[in-house]
C-alpha cells in the first residue's frame, strides 16, 4: 500500500536511485490464460458501468478523481493503472532497498500468521473502506477472488492488501509479472489499461493457495460472463503454499 507523490523531489529520487531489473519471463511468448475464460470475454462483460461507489478515485496522488467502481451480476470492477505493491514479507525483489515505499506488512495474513509475499503471490490492493466505497458491503474480504486483465492476458489473484482511501489501481509484484507488466516498484507498472474484477462473496482458504484461486477464479469468471448466478459465500479450500 503506497501513495505515489508527483513532486519533483520524489521524481528526482526515483531517477537517481539505482535499479536492478528482474528478468521478465512473462513479457515474451504467447498470451497467458490461466483459465478457460479469455480476456476479450471478461472485457466485453465489463464494457459498461453501473456505478456502485459513492465517489470516484484517482490513479495516483495529485491526479484527478475520475475512476468509478462498477458492479454487475455479482462482481465489482474498475479500470485503472497498475502500481506495484511490493509490501509484505521481504524477498530478493521486494525489500526496503528495491522499493522506496516498502512496508513489511500487508493488511491480510497467511494461514500461518505471516504477511503475504508479494513477489510470489498474485494479489490486488483495494482502497481502504471509506465513504467513497466500502468493499465490505459487497462481501469482499482478504482472500476474495479477482481476475485482472491487461491486453490479452488474464491473471487470477486474491484481495491481499488495502491502500489509500482515495487511490485505486495497484497489485502485487507477482500479479504484474504474470500479466507481462514490468514489476519493478520504482519504475514499473503501467499508466492505464488494467481491468480489476472482484467476485462478490468469494474467498480462497488459505489465502496463499494460488492454485485454488485459479480454480475458483476460472469457475466464477465463466459463470459471470455467461450471466449465471453463483451461490453466495463460495469458498475454495486447498493446502498451504509457500
Amino acid at each position: 500500500m503506497r501513495v505515489r507523490s508527483l513532486t519533483l523531489a520524489a521524481v528526482g529520487a526515483v531517477l537517481l536511485a539505482p535499479v536492478t531489473l528482474p528478468a521478465l519471463a512473462h513479457q515474451q511468448g504467447p498470451a497467458q490464460r490461466e483459465g478457460g475464460v479469455s480476456a476479450a470475454e471478461l472485457l466485453a462483460k465489463a464494457r459498461g458501468c453501473v456505478r456502485v461507489s459513492e465517489g470516484l478515485y484517482s490513479s495516483d496522488a495529485g491526479t484527478p478523481a475520475v475512476i468509478p467502481v462498477c458492479g454487475v451480476d455479482g462482481a465489482v470492477y474498475w479500470k485503472a493503472d497498475m502500481d506495484i505493491d511490493c509490501d509484505g514479507r521481504p524477498s530478493p525483489r521486494c525489500n526496503k532497498n528495491t522499493d522506496p515505499w516498502f512496508q513489511p506488512a500487508t493488511s491480510f495474513l497467511q494461514s500461518d500468521g505471516r504477511y503475504l509475499r508479494s513477489e510470489s503471490l498474485p494479489f490486488i490492493v483495494v482502497p481502504v473502506a471509506s465513504r467513497t466505497w466500502d468493499y465490505r458491503v459487497h462481501g469482499i474480504k482478504g482472500g476474495s477472488v479477482a481476475a485482472v486483465v491487461h491486453g490479452d492476458r488474464v491473471q487470477y489473484a486474491v484481495v491481499g492488501d488495502t491502500g489509500p482511501k482515495n487511490i485505486i489501481g495497484e497489485a502485487s509484484y507477482a500479479t504484474a509479472q504474470g500479466l507481462g507488466i514490468r514489476p519493478v516498484p520504482r519504475s514499473g507498472g503501467t499508466g492505464s489499461g488494467v481491468t480489476y474484477i472482484v467476485f462478490e462473496d468469494s474467498r480462497v482458504t488459505p489465502i496463499e493457495n494460488h492454485k485454488a484461486a485459479v480454480a475458483q477464479g476460472e469457475e466464477l469468471a465463466r459463470a459471470w460472463v455467461e450471466g449465471v448466478t453463483m451461490r453466495r459465500g463460495a469458498t475454495m479450500r486447498g493446502g498451504a503454499a509457500g
